[in-house]
């Protein structure tokens, strides 16, 4: 046993345990640098000691050459960044007038980066950010002289595309841009991205330049999907890594039972501290995530309670001021520091050093997201990964099936770009930009031209379709909404606007008493404003949670696709959410008891959007035809599939809804829908349908294994569930989708 190894085994033991394996080293395979890489270039390599390449690095570099889009997906730490750096850097040392832009999903992701640019001490290299912490005074300087401009998705859609005109020069010189983190953008987010990159593609066309597109990406399962929704061309995967790995144990850990009835176990956060702790104390250089700031803080207190000693502890999350977090990064990088506690923001590719250990604190709603925090193990040698369980049904799922996440294939990105709901505000801004015409269909698609002759805020004219509006559209659009009709949170206590909640969203989350939690921060809605779109919301220490009572019916629109699987008809298509949320109930957050329920009284919200829905043959229901019995076992049924379905989109079960009836309006017989939570859909339900096998599967295991007898958070109670949880049967469930499995 190594010697690394050995400063942990004494902890891997004991009921809390899962599953306990071994991940092999991995050596790494090389090619030579290439003979044309600008002499300069080659030199900068040599003082940072790199005299050749990672063949998936070459690989890039010779498809770049070859004048292709390239989307790199390799594991964490296989150097991706020298991969789209070494492309650029040469042809900005060979024509400094060039330009390339850089596109990060964070802030602090571009200072990384630009660190690394700047001590690379390229002669023609001028680099420098341009993002909303950007000075005015420096703005136009930064347009004029910078090479190398590093931003985020928000700025070039409301900062640079409306205003090309300040940016010409940029646009007719652009030659690279590069999107890292390109697996972030899926979903709405991604849907709004891959607008914003058309119209980027679209002006820089405009201005006589047509940009290659470098994208980097962690581990997905349709990286040339992705690409080409986000761009609307073909680009060339790399995904052969050919870098090396160290040894890594990997564990997962199962809080310990402490009601079997119920399913409740040992605190998350409580577990996560001690093995924090525990690791610590033996000096190994350990990076626990957790799923939020709330988390990733009260893991550090315990952890410092724990040892007594805080000097080599420190949380690490979104909110700390940019030198706050600099000052982490550099302290754990060199050895300073020990233990940090850190929600997602440090998941992204930010270099802080070489660890031992990482600790993830709570399954992160991806396998891919879980294998980029895992990644970070072991750079000096034998690494330790661990899972710690939560309650939640896919964790628990993972603690009785290992193998169902070790040997698992990471989830596909989707996203929908021509959701109306996200192309409309699109197209009106890329009137704004140039007037519209039939020669833009390359580039935007047909669906923009035809969502432009429908726009009554477009005006037809000889030039095409522009902009007939004062303001600039863009500004209307926000990036992580389908809606442009959003409620803002606002905290009354300091005037800072926390978040936006789309419409049809709004009344079951911010609703007048709602406990509202923003990045992990716990408020209480005072009051909610119908006429101005606006929640009021104060900071709440309380110990209860709410969640809203609904009225639900789904109509279906059309059915797009109707196929026979799993001995029945299953149907994709379009339908119509009707919702109104006429209560909620206060919960416990110790035992998640009851404490009371409250009327409220709002109006019906209503929303078109994508959904799966299937009617189950009668030999399938039999002896659960009585009530409550059958309405209970569809209700679980619809759960533990909600519940399994992240396993197969890129999503978190709070993107999808769903509706079970034992006589639904239309199809006369009992009916389980489940449906993408956004308007317009973006993708989920549809990768559902393609998936619907392999999901029943997952969800028939889940049920299977869950140890308690009528339902529990671990398998088919719902924390988002509009009738609080009743009635479910969990045994009708099984039934059902059992039958359904054995039908292939």
């Amino acid at each position: 046993m190594s010697v690394e190894l050995a400063g942990w085994t004494d902890l891997l033991q004991g009921e809390e345990i899962a599953y306990l394996g071994t991940e092999p080293s991995r050596g790494a395979r090389v090619a030579p640098l290439p003979n044309e890489l600008h002499p300069r270039v080659r030199e900068a390599l040599a003082v940072q000691g790199i005299g050749e390449l990672y063949t998936h690095q070459r690989a890039a570099w010779d498809a770049a050459r070859r004048g292709e889009h390239v989307v790199i997906t390799t594991g964490t730490a296989s150097g991706k960044t020298l991969a789209f750096n070494l492309p650029v850097l040469d042809a900005l040392a060979r024509e400094p007038k060039l330009r390339a832009l850089y596109l990060y999903p964070t802030k602090a992701l571009a200072q990384d980066q630009l660190r690394a640019l700047t001590a690379s001490r390229l002669p023609r290299l001028r680099a420098a950010i341009y993002d909303g912490d950007t000075e005015g005074e420096r703005r136009w300087q930064i347009r004029k002289w910078a090479n190398l401009v590093l931003s985020n998705p928000d700025m070039l859609h409301v900062g640079v595309l409306p205003h090309h005109d300040r940016w010409g020069d940029v646009l007719s010189n652009l030659r690279y841009v590069i999107v890292d983190e390109a697996h972030v953008y899926r979903g709405v987010f991604g849907s709004h991205v891959g607008n914003v990159l058309r119209r980027l593609r679209r002006l820089a066309a405009i201005y006589g330049a047509e940009p290659q597109f470098l994208l980097a990406s962690a581990t997905i399962a349709n990286p040339g999907e992705l690409a080409h929704r986000l761009l609307g061309v073909p680009a060339t995967v790399i995904e052969d890594d050919g870098a090396p790995r160290a040894e890594r144990t990997v564990v997962l850990w199962n809080p310990p039972l402490t009601d079997e009835e119920l399913g409740l176990r040992a605190s998350t956060l409580g577990e996560g501290s001690r093995l924090l702790g525990d690791l610590v104390s033996r000096g190994l250089r350990t990076l626990l995530f957790a799923k939020s700031r709330k988390a990733a803080e009260l893991i550090h207190r315990f952890t410092a309670d724990r040892l007594g000693d805080a000097s080599r502890l420190s949380p690490y999350r979104a909110g700390y001021t940019p030198a706050q977090r600099r000052d982490v990064e550099q302290r754990l990088s060199g050895g300073a520091l020990l233990g940090v506690s850190a929600t997602n923001a440090l998941e992204l590719g930010i270099d802080v050093g070489l660890l031992d250990a990482v600790v993830s604190v709570g399954f992160p709603g991806t396998v891919s997201s879980l294998r980029q925090q895992w990644g970070r193990a072991g750079r000096r040698g034998h690494g330790l990964a661990v899972l710690v369980a939560s309650e939640d049904a896919l964790d628990q799922y993972f603690m009785r099936e290992p193998q169902t996440l070790l040997g698992r294939r990471v989830e596909a990105a989707i996203l929908d770009h021509e959701n109306p709901r996200v192309l409309d505000g699109h197209v009106r801004a890329a009137a704004f930009e140039a007037p519209l015409d039939d020669g833009d269909r390359a580039i935007l698609g047909d669906a923009a031209l035809e969502r432009a002759a429908a726009l009554p805020d477009l005006k037809r004219t000889a030039a095409g379709f522009v902009w007939a509006g004062r303001d600039y559209p863009a500004a209307r659009v926000p990036l992580r909404s389908t809606g442009t009709d959003a409620f803002t949170v606002v905290d009354r206590s300091t005037g800072s606007v926390l978040g936006l909640v789309e419409r049809e969203r709004a009344f079951s989350t911010v609703h007048e008493g709602a406990v509202y939690l923003h990045l992990g921060q716990q408020y209480r809605v005072v009051s909610l404003d119908l006429a101005a779109r606006a929640a009021l919301v104060e900071p709440f220490s309380g110990d209860y949670y709410t969640q809203a009572k609904k009225e639900t019916m789904t109509a279906i629109i059309q059915a797009e696709r109707t196929e026979r699987r799993l001995g029945l008809e299953l149907s994709f298509g379009s339908v119509v959410v009707t919702e109104q949320v006429v209560g909620y109930q206060k919960k416990s957050v110790h035992d998640q008891a009851s404490l009371e329920l409250v009327a409220l009284d709002l109006p019906q919200t209503e929303f078109e959007t994508e959904a799966v829905w299937f009617v189950p043959e009668p030999w399938m229901l039999g002896g659960l035809e009585k009530e409550p019995k059958l309405l209970g076992s569809l209700h679980a049924a619809e759960h533990s599939l909600i519940a399994l379905l992240p396993l197969w989109a890129m999503c978190d079960r709070w993107d999808i809804g769903g509706l079970s009836t034992n006589l639904h309006f239309q199809t006369r017989a009992p009916t389980i829908f489940v449906y993408d939570g956004h308007a317009g859909g973006v993708g989920i339900t549809d990768r559902g349908f393609e998936a619907f096998e392999g999901w029943v599967d997952d969800t028939v295991k889940m049920l299977l294994g869950c140890p308690c007898e009528r339902g529990c958070p671990s398998c088919v109670q719902s924390p988002k569930c509009g009738n609080l949880n009743e009635p479910l049967d969990k045994a009708g469930a099984l039934q059902l989708l059992e039958q359904m499995s054995k039908s292939t």
